[in-house]
């Protein structure tokens, strides 16, 4: 039995033109740790007007940077005896013709060449001009046998779906001979049916060295072409595919593809023909990262089975989970844990698609073991989640898209996930039948921007007024004012669980939250910003402000956050359908200049500070009346700001930064 590889590529098909993003693509694919690169070099192409021009440049530049696979196909129309790209050439040495051309003029930069691409789909080769494949057996048998002769070694495009009968006509035509490499093209769970047509790896490749064996025994088996559509969201299952087809036993992988189909490029089959054909890539067709492509960034295939490995564990009949939607990420994993803490079985739904949330994740599994049920899910992918819902006693809901500043740049991916998300979960609940709480984590910016509100600047601060809102904030009669599609998404989300509860009965209540941070966040620049100005400041980095810094927020602590969502469930007949702000109250508002000056202090650092245009949306001033919580279910924040602020910095040393400059160990003594 053959090895599984221990390498990795990927197939990318370039378009004439798209100079700078083969660069960008080669660049992140070495980054993602490809050795290979599989590519086409279009025979009709090449003779269409400036192809020539295009792969001198694209071949030397591949060749020179990855171990590059060129597959040789596409009949130039002019020279089909259809008219179509597809059709056998009237000359069927002229491909050899071509091939010996390409050697000449590229060869010193590959050392194999694939000879066409799946022979036996008719978009590739139409096979009704050739019935018995004689055609196409002298075509590619007479390229193979002179790339051979030249010192190249030649690789025969594979058949999809896999076709075992047509390989051993190969064989028996004796075109197996002449060939060093025998493609295979396989994509379980998209184009192949585990049902109907698909029964492993194994299988499908030991037939294959069985044919092999009997024609040519030292031909290698090269996984050419595999790959899995996240067409429902489901990077987590695309990243287990790959771990799948990199244990084959094949002597090469090439992963198809690296980027998604951009949506105004037609496939084969036509524009949108199937949305399976959009959604192949590791990387979207904006070229941010999926899941697979993240986790090889940062650690190549070992990183992937890392995180793979936290598979979700049986749950016992009657165990009654929690569920947290978002249970890896920074609030999600801290009220886990109170109730792991507690003895309880926890569902943790996480797409893990936020960089440093696994580390939350392995964080639970180490502390709690088994009673932690890892669902690496998306939200957006209904009946992958399901199922989760089905014995749950409680669901809290924190996955989201949370920064405002992508929501202005991906309006309809933010819906997806916050909007049609939340209703996908609340879906699930209500199926299960089990009339299980739902809390879901809203935020202030249903408010809107507060435009209205008369303000006084002060040097270090904005304050309302308005002297009842000074006092006490802003509070639940607050009209509702959705601004921009962050704040649209989240709305609609607040208000469809705020229905269920009328609608149907579902014991829900939201909680509006203002600004929480505390351990086990990884703030960024658009989202969790006091985590994000103390890890810059740890680690010496310069921060933004967008606006003047005066700008007011409520900060609360995760620990007072996690109690108030536990006291919504444990009253939630008496709070069932009703919304309450969360934050820190006016006793812990803070303006973004002055929770600088505190962090300067804490780590013994002098901030490299500057300032940008306000953004979409910002709000000058945003302090929660907390009243109704405290009144409801007597809750009431237990940290100081200052108290919290310190609390953070203490853990991010600890974890994250242990033996760290002496400045600022001095500060935290």
């Amino acid at each position: 039995m053959i090895a599984p590889a221990k390498n990795y590529g990927f197939v990318e098909w370039f378009r004439p033109g798209e100079h700078e993003r083969t660069e960008a693509a080669i660049e992140d694919m070495r980054r993602a740790g490809a050795r290979y690169l599989r590519t086409h070099l279009s025979w009709a192409e090449y003779l269409a007007p400036g192809g020539e021009e295009w792969f001198d440049w694209l071949m030397p530049r591949l060749g020179q940077s990855i171990d590059l696979l060129p597959c040789i196909h596409y009949t130039p129309p002019s020279l089909s005896s259809t008219g179509k790209s597809s059709g056998p050439p009237v000359d069927l040495k002229a491909y050899a013709d071509f091939v010996d051309h390409v050697l000449t003029r590229y060869g010193r930069h590959f050392t194999h060449v694939e000879l066409w691409n799946e022979p036996n789909n008719l978009l590739d080769w139409d096979w009704r001009q050739d019935s018995d494949f004689l055609k196409f057996c002298e075509m590619a048998g007479g390229a193979a046998y002179w790339a051979e002769h030249r010192g190249w070694k030649a690789v025969l495009g594979g058949p999809c779906p896999f076709d075992p009968y047509w390989l051993d006509l190969m064989g028996k035509r004796g075109l197996l001979l002449v060939v060093s490499a025998v493609g295979f093209h396989g994509f379980p769970g998209t184009w192949d049916s585990e049902e109907e047509t698909w029964n492993g790896w194994s299988a499908h490749l030991g037939e294959m060295r069985e044919i092999l064996d009997r024609y040519n025994p030292t031909a290698e088996i090269w996984i050419t072409e595999t790959g899995y559509s996240t067409w429902r969201q489901d990077e987590m299952q695309q990243a287990r595919r790959f771990l799948e087809a990199l244990d084959a036993p094949a002597e090469r992988i090439y992963w198809y593809g690296w980027r998604d189909v951009p949506a105004d490029v037609p496939v084969q089959e036509g524009l949108w023909f199937d949305p399976r054909h959009y959604h192949l890539g590791a990387v979207d067709a904006d070229n941010r990262p999926k899941l697979l492509a993240r986790l090889l960034s940062e650690g190549g295939a070992e990183r992937v089975r890392e995180v793979a490995s936290l598979a979700t564990p049986f749950v016992a009949p009657r165990a009654e989970p929690i569920v947290v939607a978002g249970g890896a990420g920074f609030i999600g994993s801290n009220l886990a844990d109170s109730f792991l803490s507690e003895g309880r079985d926890v569902i943790v739904i996480d797409n893990l698609s936020r960089p440093g949330v696994d580390e939350n994740l392995r964080w639970l599994k180490e502390r709690h073991g088994d009673r932690v049920h890892p669902a690496l899910a998306d939200i957006r992918d209904p009946h992958g989640i399901e199922a989760v819902f089905a014995d749950a006693s409680a669901v809290f809901h924190f996955a989201a898209q949370t920064a405002v500043t992508t929501s202005l740049v991906h309006p309809i991916e933010d819906f997806d996930v916050n909007a049609r998300g939340a209703l996908n979960v609340l879906e699930a609940v209500r199926k299960a039948g089990r009339n299980a709480a739902v809390i879901f984590a809203s935020t202030n910016k249903v408010y809107g921007n507060l435009a209205d509100l008369e303000m006084v600047e002060l040097a270090e601060k904005y304050i309302p007024g308005d002297e009842k809102i000074r006092a006490l904030g802003i509070d639940e009669a607050r009209p509702l004012d959705f601004c921009t599609p962050y704040g649209c998404s989240k709305g609609v989300a607040d208000q469809y669980v705020l229905d269920y509860a009328k609608s149907y009965g579902l014991p829900t209540a939201v909680l509006r939250m203002s600004c929480i941070y505390g351990p086990r966040q990884f703030g960024t620049e658009d989202q969790g910003w006091v985590a994000h100005f103390l890890i810059s400041a740890l680690e010496g980095k310069p921060i933004s402000v967008y606006g003047d810094g005066k700008q007011v927020r409520d900060i609360l602590h995760v620990q007072d956050a996690v109690a108030a969502y536990r006291a919504l469930l444990t009253n939630i007949d008496a709070v069932k359908g009703r919304a309450f702000n969360l934050g820190g109250g006016p006793h812990n508002s803070v303006s973004v200049q002055i929770a600088l000056r505190e962090i300067e202090r804490l780590t013994g650092t002098t901030l490299e500070i500057t300032h940008g245009d306000w953004r979409s949306g910002d709000q000058l001033y945003f302090v929660a009346d907390t009243g109704r919580l405290r009144r409801d279910v007597g809750w009431k924040p237990a940290i100081s700001w200052r108290d919290g602020i310190r609390d953070l910095r203490d853990w991010l040393i600890d974890n994250r930064y242990a033996g760290l400059a002496p400045q600022v160990e001095r500060a935290r003594a």
